[in-house]
């Protein structure tokens, strides 16, 4: 597919990764060109999720008989991937060109290119077929977006529990304050049985309960898709058979059912974004969480979270064709691979930096960390490129949601480690976006939170009756 001429590259290119194409320059390259070309012909997506709520997306692309159409393709494609993770769907309306459309068609199909997105939005979350319908563009159906409030409630005696893939924090939270948390190390990704999850949450509970005079109410947060306290699809359970999933789907109903208290679980991107929110007592911020994965979360202008998704891991943020492909989904150049300590452990042997196979995932990043925090210059280099990568793909996130504060939180931005990311970040929305740095403010909690804080603004999504 002829897209190089769109791959831009960048002008502060990250230490360890020369060939990285941020998506922010093509996009703009492409209509740099489009706009050269005359200004193309309209082209709007329209996202139908499973409660009939729309999102809609409009853009420009080159007409069907310019010498350029075939690069339409790789762009609505790889726009689409970033709308579906972000916002949902399990019915796509793609208004405009027919080869784009059935282009789309063949990706998200069974066999497709995107066979994994198709089953996972279709089957996993939405539970309905998943399908692309071509269509003119007055045929895309009208935008129906829908808002709530969440969390925010600080009465009472709570629990905040927070699900990484490396290790489980708890709080216990008394009228808004923690007099209590810990973190403790396990190995979800490696543990087939349900009873393991179901044992290892319950336990945090308890150990959080017991520093309290009673239990009021339990609040969640993990990475994956969560739908009325119910798992659908999740990587920390990636290990559970299939035929057995179903003690995972119904598991936080039954602890809440067992306790005898209201439980709530939400995303775990949503309670960064919660978190950022509540302590700085303002809205349209962007919560992203660099842990095991990258988590997202978004609290819009008026204060509430949308039905969308904001699975960020999966959205593209490297057009580079020869990107790192991540394991789960098979696509190249996701944010789960650049935005976590997937990214660290990728690029710790570039600076000769070896992992003992037999060290848990938690290890391996410590000894990274530590290695940081002594003055190694190539674990310093690690968490620059990642700063390089934050910025260029903070101007990315910027074209798809309103934002007035990025709160970056998360066991990769622990120590010095943080501060890296945010002066890398901020030099790249200076030096390309000096626009966009006006308005947009990246930061990080204090040290506690950033480790502890999602569980502690967990503790307030329930609503306590009476």
């Amino acid at each position: 597919m002829p897209i190089t001429w769109m791959l831009t590259p960048p002008r502060i290119v990250p230490p360890l990764d020369p060939n990285f194409k941020p998506p922010v320059l093509a996009h703009r390259t492409y209509h740099q060109s489009l706009k050269a070309f005359g200004g193309g012909v309209p082209f709007v997506l329209g996202l139908e999720r499973g409660d009939g709520s729309v999102s809609r997306y409009e853009t420009r692309v080159f007409s069907e008989d310019h010498p350029r159409s075939e690069s339409n393709k790789f762009y609505i494609e790889r726009i689409l991937k970033f709308l579906l993770w972000q916002r949902g769907a399990c019915r796509v309306f793609v208004g405009g060109p027919l080869s784009v459309g059935n282009y789309l068609k063949q990706c998200y199909s069974q066999g497709g290119l995107r066979m994994f997105d198709y089953h996972f939005m279709g089957e996993s979350v939405y539970e309905k077929p998943f399908t692309v319908v071509s269509c003119k563009v007055d045929e895309v159906p009208a935008a129906d977006e829908k808002s709530n409030p969440l969390g925010r409630h600080l009465e009472g005696c709570r629990i905040g529990f927070d699900l990484g893939a490396s290790d489980r924090k708890v709080s216990a939270v008394i009228d808004g304050e923690a007099v209590y948390s810990e973190e403790v190390v396990w190995e979800p990704a490696k543990n087939t049985d349900p009873a393991y999850h179901y044992n290892e949450v319950m336990t945090a509970i308890k150990t959080a309960a017991a520093k309290m005079p009673r239990l009021d109410a339990i609040g969640g947060s993990a990475a994956g898709v969560y739908v009325n306290n119910r798992a659908m699809v999740a990587s920390l359970f990636r290990a559970v058979p299939k035929e057995r999933f179903h003690e995972i789907h119904d598991m936080f109903l039954r602890i809440g059912q067992e306790l005898g208290v209201p439980l709530t679980i939400v995303n775990d991107g949503e309670v960064t974004a919660l978190a950022g929110s509540m302590s700085l007592e303002d809205n349209g911020v962007l919560g992203v969480a660099l842990g095991s994965s990258e988590a997202g979360g978004y609290v819009n202008l008026e204060g509430n979270i949308t039905g969308w998704l904001n699975e960020l891991a999966f959205c593209p943020v490297d057009y580079n064709p020869a990107a790192t492909v991540e394991d789960w989904s098979r696509d190249y150049g996701v944010g789960a691979s650049y935005f976590s300590q997937q990214c660290v452990f990728r690029l710790a042997p570039k600076v000769g930096i070896e992992l003992p196979a037999e060290l848990t995932l938690a290890d391996k990043l410590r000894l990274v960390q530590d290695k940081l925090e002594s003055g190694d210059p190539g674990a310093r280099r690690i968490w620059e490129t990642m700063g390089v990568y934050l910025g260029y793909t903070m101007a990315h996130y910027a074209d798809f949601y309103t934002i007035k504060h990025a709160l970056i939180l998360g066991r990769c931005t622990s120590g010095s480690g943080g501060e890296l990311l945010l002066e890398g970040a901020n030099r790249v929305l200076r030096e390309e976006f000096p626009k966009l740095a006006e308005s947009l403010r990246i930061q990080l909690p204090d040290e506690k939170s950033r480790r502890v804080g999602q569980s502690i603004a967990a503790a307030s999504l329930p609503v306590i009756a009476g």
